[in-house]
């Protein structure tokens, strides 16, 4: 897959804020503060993503496709993680994406919701 869109596709989203953690090697796509995927790579360098999902579509997809697994050193119920040089469609790694960041969003007060989509009163 070529994953040069990534960090567009997931900065063109609401609210989205993206910093490198040094210490993880990573990148991470954030909102307030809050991680809903990150790009990194494996213990042997392999490049791969890991994206925030709901337990039972992270557990479907991990049954569809060997390069989706549990979360890469992150929880393994909501968490899981695609190698980028897979067989996984660019359009399931883009639902993972929207599904992640819908959930991070919902989970914030309908406030910050407002806010962050733009909404007014």
């Amino acid at each position: 897959m070529d994953d040069r869109w990534i960090d567009a596709y997931c900065l063109s989203k609401k609210g989205v804020e993206r910093d490198y953690k040094e210490e993880w090697e990573a990148t991470r796509y954030m909102i307030r503060g809050k991680i809903f995927a990150m790009v990194g790579g494996d213990k042997n360098g392999r490049p791969i993503i890991t994206v925030k999902l709901a337990p039972e579509t992270g557990a479907q997809l991990r049954d569809e496709y060997a390069d989706i697994i549990p979360g890469y050193h992150m929880n393994k119920v909501h968490w899981n993680s695609l190698y980028l040089e897979g067989d996984v469609p660019e359009s399931v790694l883009k639902g993972m994406l929207d599904q992640a960041h819908s959930i991070v969003l919902n989970a914030m007060s309908r406030k910050v919701q407002k806010e962050i989509m733009g909404a007014e009163d």
